[in-house]
């Protein structure tokens, strides 16, 4: 059967797959050129969508299609482009120093966009699982990719994700191959429960293929891998993990779940990761492994409304929306502040940040509060209102309890390391433990007048710091390159405008 192919719905794809391809032949022909063509194409890919005819379908057979266009598909191609974009720039320092080889790390960026792209707007199971290791596969390949290897956490990463990964791309598999035989349907319009001597099959089908995606957005107990992954690999693609994957698992679990009855599965599964991803969080001391537990928590909220199906797929999918926003506000202003080719440190190291770089400081508070529902990030707070209405209408008020409860569990940690951006420095001992301080002729570092007055008993050459903001004078202020901090600023506005105006949001995902 010769089946017509309609070009015009799959230009978004033509877009994302000629974008890869733009760069490798930028890096085979000119060796330079990655960055902006991967910027360009993505920004190309992403007016594309908005530009595609809404409803539009292609490889269609019997009323059912693998490629439906719909305004919620445009809107996550167009994040999944977003995402991108902003991913290159804040990796563009790191990358002009060398610490990974431009062309390779630009192209696999671009293919995990392609892979994005499929997922939004895949009409059957295959689509949906090809695509979804299309965005997985090169993130693989780049939580390691490095030239310059100060440890092996990154290696390490890299393999953990990549085994645990394996094992959640079969049982998905496994799981569809299982409906299959029980239904005789792979479209997801056409996915039923199995009926008769089939109805088991069908039932166990469906479960695997849940617990599979479920991997994808680090569900408890398939969560292992991502605290791990996400500080070993490089902050940039720890932004690009924490937000287009986990996007990608959410858009994957929706489209399942709301036409098959697996609700108990994925009540139990968001309880548990909200639960434990929000009690470790609160003993975490590395900045990174701290939001890479808070994105554990944060997907136990998203899919707590899939668990009363169809009636909540609205809720997840604008949660997801405002969380991957916000965290890749976070993610970027952790890059700005610890600069290029620098982990994500230590909490402590950031004590006072928010009082030498008062934009960056302010933009890492919004998405710490909006992370948390709190003023000023209203896009967090809307998100979380919306999941629990939906859970209390379809008649999960229990479930938009433990959702409540985690959130106050949550305030402690979002507030813990927003604080912690503007408490007051430790002192040093005596002015030369300033972090740039020459000693002089007898020993004591030099000072501002009226700035230092000697210890009682320390001696001759011993002075004790009178005023803290001296300190903070004497840390470097962070050198923010120009792609990093319009990526940033473009985010943080995105951020504020959609916590202003959610609405819009929710009328194009209703669409």
């Amino acid at each position: 059967m010769i089946q017509a192919v309609d070009h015009a719905a799959l230009l978004p794809l033509y877009a994302a797959a000629g974008t890869a391809l733009l760069v490798l032949v930028a890096e085979l022909a000119f060796g330079r050129f990655h960055l902006l063509a991967g910027m360009l194409g993505g920004l190309a890919t992403a007016v594309v969508a908005v530009a595609v005819p809404e409803h539009a379908a292609t490889f269609c057979r019997d009323g059912l299609c693998s490629w439906t266009v719909t305004p919620h598909a445009a809107l996550m191609a167009v994040l999944f482009a977003g995402l991108t974009v902003g991913v290159l720039a804040l990796s563009g320092p790191a990358l002009r120093r060398g610490y990974a080889p431009p062309g390779e790390y630009c192209f696999l960026l671009t293919c995990a966009m392609t892979g994005g792209v499929v997922v939004a707007y895949a009409g059957d199971l295959i689509t949906l699982i090809v695509g979804l290791e299309t965005l997985t596969l090169p993130l693989y390949v780049l939580t390691g990719l490095r030239r310059i290897r100060e440890s092996a956490a990154g290696a390490a990463a890299a393999v953990t994700f990549f085994l645990v990964s394996v094992v959640s791309t079969a049982v998905a598999l496994l799981g569809a191959a299982l409906l299959y035989a029980a239904t005789g349907a792979l479209h997801l319009d056409a996915l039923v429960e199995g009926s008769g001597a089939y109805a088991p099959l069908a039932a166990v089908g469906a479960a695997l293929v849940v617990i599979g995606f479920a991997f994808k957005v680090a569900a408890v107990p398939l969560h292992a891998w991502a605290p791990a992954t996400y500080d070993g690999a490089p902050v940039p693609v720890a932004a690009y993990l924490s937000t287009a994957s986990k996007l990608g698992g959410v858009l994957a679990l929706a489209a399942v779940v709301q036409r098959l009855d697996t609700g108990p599965l994925v009540a139990v599964l968001a309880v548990l990761t909200m639960t434990v991803g929000n009690l470790v969080a609160l003993r975490q001391t590395r900045m990174v492994r701290l939001l890479a537990w808070s994105s554990i928590a944060q997907a136990g909220y998203v899919i707590a409304p899939l668990a009363a199906g169809a009636a909540g797929v609205r809720a997840a999918y604008a949660y997801v929306v405002f969380f991957v926003l916000l965290e890749f506000v976070a993610f970027a202003a952790i890059a700005a502040l610890r600069g290029p080719g620098v982990d994500g440190g230590d909490l402590a190291d950031y004590r006072g940040a928010g009082r030498r770089s008062r934009w960056l400081g302010a933009a890492l508070v919004l998405a710490l509060a909006g992370l948390a529902g709190l003023p000023p990030g209203l896009a967090g707070l809307f998100a979380k209102v919306a999941v629990v209405e939906s859970l209390i209408a379809s008649g999960w008020g229990w479930l938009a309890g433990v959702v409540a409860v985690n959130a106050v569990i949550a305030l402690a940690y979002y507030v813990r390391a927003g604080a912690l951006l503007y408490a007051a420095p430790d002192l040093p001992r005596t002015a030369s433990d300033l972090p740039g301080a020459a000693p002089g002729p007898s020993g004591a570092a030099p000072g501002p007048s009226g700035a230092a007055s000697e210890l009682p008993g320390a001696g001759s050459g011993r002075t004790a710091l009178a005023d803290p903001g001296l300190v903070d004078a004497a840390v470097p202020r962070p050198v923010v390159a120009r792609s990093v901090a319009v990526s940033l600023a473009v985010a943080a506005v995105t951020v504020a405008v959609a916590g202003f105006a959610p609405q819009a949001i929710f009328d194009i995902l209703g669409g």
